[in-house]
């Protein structure tokens, strides 16, 4: 098959917002709309007892939240979709920052009710820095909120973005009928439902057709009216280089969990959004249509199937054609390497792939070979850039409560670390294993997971540091001369790199001062290089 006409098939996306926006409700009704699958569960079962399909692992089930990205791929009209749904609570936004560089573009939902919230602005920065093109999806429209104009109002100058209205809302809160497409012309108006794709109960390009007043009722129709015209005069026109440059964001109203405006989402997102593009390497830019594979990791996950105890690596592949029990070469080992068992997912669902394309995301069966940012080429030494690990700004020692279970600890950290869930740094004497996070919530995920996981039980005991930060330095005696006066504060990482913990801001200045030819790296971007 044509390399290039499969590029042109693919999709690639993550979608992001703030905790509670609708994120994972969303990816549902996307993947329902798409014939992926037939039930939308509830992000909250306590009513319903089918969960989500992207918040499958059980700690998910149990809050309510996403702590981990989850990848799904599916065909619709003929195109090959991969959805990376993302965690949206910030202390695992270390995660979705990862993922980022593994799309080529984004959908950002955001809720009507509350507008651009904190995390909302931090996801949005990450996207312009990378340009990376954007849909907003406003949700809950069915609830009181604020009004569309203010909305759009408030994007513009919070997200320093210029946003383009791709459909209008029909009345808003209890009085919310649906979406009219402005760009079509025409109002699908749909039955309400929460878990299946509802009844179309009325289709017109005529927004003065009388069976309209029927289903939405006259105020809203008369609103609508004057709506229309003055949207056209007050914001963009839609131009596709500004989109796909990341300037310009096309904007959708709905709800996700009653299905409207789902369907206008997910057919103008088929017909805009960018098919894989050129990626970044250290050494060269990579372009999808290029004959040799290449592709890098930038998500591991073990026990994705808990009666298997498996681990696998999420590969994006960016060029040429991955091909099942083919050897490729991995660049930090120097080694190659075959892979009998890709496979494709649906969340925590998998199958087995033969081959893969630029934009698809394959999960290899992995016993301890990869780490997050690896490269798998055929046979180049490349890197891919923006797959770093952050400094972290919480750091606390575990303590282990079970000496039975010592081993089993000691394999969950490891293993759970590789994931990138949060940091491991040793430091002697004793041995002590010390984890690094940026989010508080992620150590009560880590200690839920090595009890349910791996059987094994610890606490995490509070140590007096802000920041970690990598040491390099052309001087090994300084550096030396630096360990020496600070034993208390290095440690190594899963690498040997030293590492140094500063007890505040104004501690790791001095640091800096006083050692002026040691490099004191934030993000783990230096091991490239290296």
């Amino acid at each position: 098959m044509d390399l290039k006409e499969e590029i042109k098939k693919r999709r690639t996306f993550a979608i992001i917002s703030h905790p509670d926006a609708g994120k994972t409700t969303l990816t549902e009704k996307l993947l329902l709309f798409g014939g992926a699958i037939q039930t939308a569960g509830a992000v909250r079962s306590n009513k319903i007892r089918k969960t989500t399909t992207s918040d499958f692992m059980e700690i998910e089930k149990q809050r309510g939240i996403s702590v981990s990205t989850s990848v799904m791929a599916f065909d619709f009209n003929g195109i090959r979709v991969n959805i990376l749904d993302t965690p949206g609570h910030k202390d695992f936004a270390e995660d979705t920052f990862r993922t980022l560089s593994a799309v080529d573009s984004v959908i950002l939902v955001v809720d009507s009710v509350k507008g651009v919230e904190e995390q909302t602005r931090k996801l949005m920065e990450v996207c312009r820095m990378r340009h990376t093109p954007v849909m907003i999806f406003i949700n809950k429209m069915d609830r009181d909120g604020l009004h569309p104009y203010d909305i759009l109002d408030e994007l513009e100058k919070e997200l320093n973005i210029a946003v383009c209205p791709y459909t209008w809302p029909i009345g808003s809160g209890k009085h919310f009928r649906g979406v009219y497409n402005l760009f079509k012309g025409d109002i699908e108006i749909f039955a309400p439902d929460k878990s299946t794709v509802s009844e179309k109960l009325l289709s017109t390009k005529d927004i003065k057709d009388p069976r309209l007043i029927e289903f939405v009722g006259e105020d809203n129709i008369k609103k609508l009216w004057e709506d229309i015209d003055l949207v056209h005069n007050m914001f963009e026109s839609f131009n596709m280089s500004l989109y796909r440059e990341g300037y310009l964001a096309p904007l959708f109203f709905g709800s996700a969990l009653n299905n409207f405006g789902v369907l206008e989402l997910l057919e103008t997102f088929l017909e805009i959004a960018p098919c894989p593009g050129p990626l970044n390497a250290i050494q060269r830019e990579v372009q999808p249509e290029e004959e040799q594979l290449t592709g890098f990791v930038f998500k591991i996950h073990a026990n994705l199937d808990p009666n298997h105890r498996d681990r696998i690596a999420f590969l994006r592949i960016c060029s040429g054609r991955f091909e099942r029990n083919k050897f490729y070469y991995h660049t930090r080992l120097s080694k190659k390497i075959r892979f009998s068992s890709p496979a494709s997912f649906m969340a925590n669902a998998k199958s087995i792939v033969d081959e893969a394309f630029p934009g698809d995301v394959v999960g290899l069966y992995d016993s301890g070979n990869f780490k997050i940012g690896d490269t798998l080429t055929e046979g180049e030494s490349l890197y891919f850039k923006g797959v770093p690990s952050f400094s972290p700004e919480i750091l606390r020692e575990v303590i282990n409560l079970d000496p039975m279970k010592t081993k089993q600890l000691e394999k969950g950290v490891w293993q759970m670390t590789d994931e990138g869930v949060a940091q491991l740094f040793m430091q002697q004497p004793g041995n002590r294993k010390i984890i690094g996070t940026v989010g508080e919530l992620q150590y009560e995920v880590i200690r839920f997971r090595l009890e349910h996981e791996y059987g094994a039980k610890c606490s995490f005991s509070n140590l007096p540091y802000v920041k970690a930060c990598w040491l390099t330095t052309d001087n090994s005696a300084e550096l030396e001369a630096f360990i020496r006066r600070k034993p208390g504060a290095i440690a190594y990482d899963k690498e040997n790199n030293p590492v140094f913990f500063a007890e505040s801001e104004w501690m790791l200045k001095l640091a800096r001062e006083n050692f002026p030819s040691i490099k004191f790296h934030e993000t783990s971007d230096f091991k490239l290089r290296t």
